[in-house]
């Protein structure tokens, strides 16, 4: 009976194929969306992208019609917008990741202190997430646009001096202190895109405090007995311990600026316009806005894939 029961549990799952079974267990509703939604989406993209979509009115339906690489000609070498809108979300890219990685870890250092509110300042600087909805966002549209009537006739400078932001006294300050041009012009652009900064460090907050919130106390205890300053200990065990939590918020804020930028809202106003072929067939723009989508997905996982490696090799694991 004891020999049938141990041959029983050699015929089992040993304990790392449990985890792997479990692993797999707990990813497999996004397995099954990515592989019904994702890359179902994806082929039909691609199909599209080689052929004309002609819309039959009567049946209401579609047929294709053969493009071959023409979509992938004319955006890439007749069109010179896409080029240039996409040329633009890259710099836009490279100038704003910093910002938001750097702006939602000095507030996630903030919002780790214990102070009288935490919770409520918290939930603020989440409201952009929220906010960030399509129903709410639309209503905000709705109502900014109800507004802009009034704003749009009143002088830019009398704005800006009711508003008390004035960039030229900034610069002219900074040059003072002798910074090079370039530094005060990227200063006074990221105080200009503060507003869009904090909209979009939402997520990013909230899993550099949790990072924050993982670091055991006490490695700052031993570096304050050992004489480290704070300095030394943010640099020292702060930056180390949260490193790979860097590498995932500058993932998702790459993904999702370039989500936000103006090639991909170039893409989906294509989808709405009509072409006419030569033989004078009306055919809508699918097909050339599915390869305006595919041009701009391959270069934005080009990106992803350099900074993750760049960024992976100064990454510390602690065990």
């Amino acid at each position: 009976m004891q020999a049938k029961t141990m041959g029983q549990r050699r015929k089992g799952l040993s304990l790392r194929g449990r985890e792997v079974f479990s692993g797999f267990l707990f990813i497999s509703p996004w397995i099954i969306g990515i592989l019904l939604f994702f890359f179902l989406n994806l082929g039909q993209s691609l199909i599209f992208s080689f052929n004309h979509i002609i819309i039959d009115p009567d049946v209401g339906g579609f047929s294709l019609r053969w493009a071959g690489l023409s979509h992938y000609q004319h955006i890439l070498f007749v069109d010179g917008s896409f080029n240039r809108e996409l040329a633009e979300s890259i710099f836009d890219m490279v100038i704003n990741v910093p910002l938001i990685i750097f702006f939602s870890l000095f507030m996630a250092i903030l919002l780790n202190r214990a102070f009288l509110g935490r919770g409520l300042v918290r939930a603020i600087f989440f409201l952009p997430v929220i906010m960030a909805t399509s129903a709410i966002e639309g209503s905000l549209e709705l109502i900014m646009g109800m507004m802009m009537g009034g704003v749009t006739s009143v002088p830019p400078e009398i704005m800006r001096a009711e508003t008390g932001f004035d960039a030229t006294s900034i610069a002219f300050m900074l040059s003072e202190f002798g910074m090079p041009s370039q530094v005060i012009d990227y200063i006074i652009e990221a105080i200009a895109m503060l507003h869009d900064v904090i909209r979009a460090s939402g997520v990013q907050i909230l899993i550099f405090l949790a990072a924050l919130q993982a670091i055991p106390p006490s490695m700052y205890e031993v570096a304050q007995i050992e004489g480290a300053t704070g300095y030394e200990a943010f640099w020292k065990i702060t930056i180390p311990m949260v490193s790979p939590l860097i590498l995932t918020n500058v993932i998702y804020t790459i993904v999702d600026t370039f989500v936000r930028s103006e090639v991909i809202e170039s893409t989906r106003a294509m989808m709405f316009t009509t072409t006419t072929l030569y033989d004078g067939t009306s055919v809508m723009a699918f097909g050339q806005s599915s390869a305006m989508a595919l041009v701009s997905s391959i270069v934005a996982c080009i990106v992803l894939l350099f900074v993750g490696w760049l960024i992976s090799k100064y990454v510390f694991y602690y065990n």
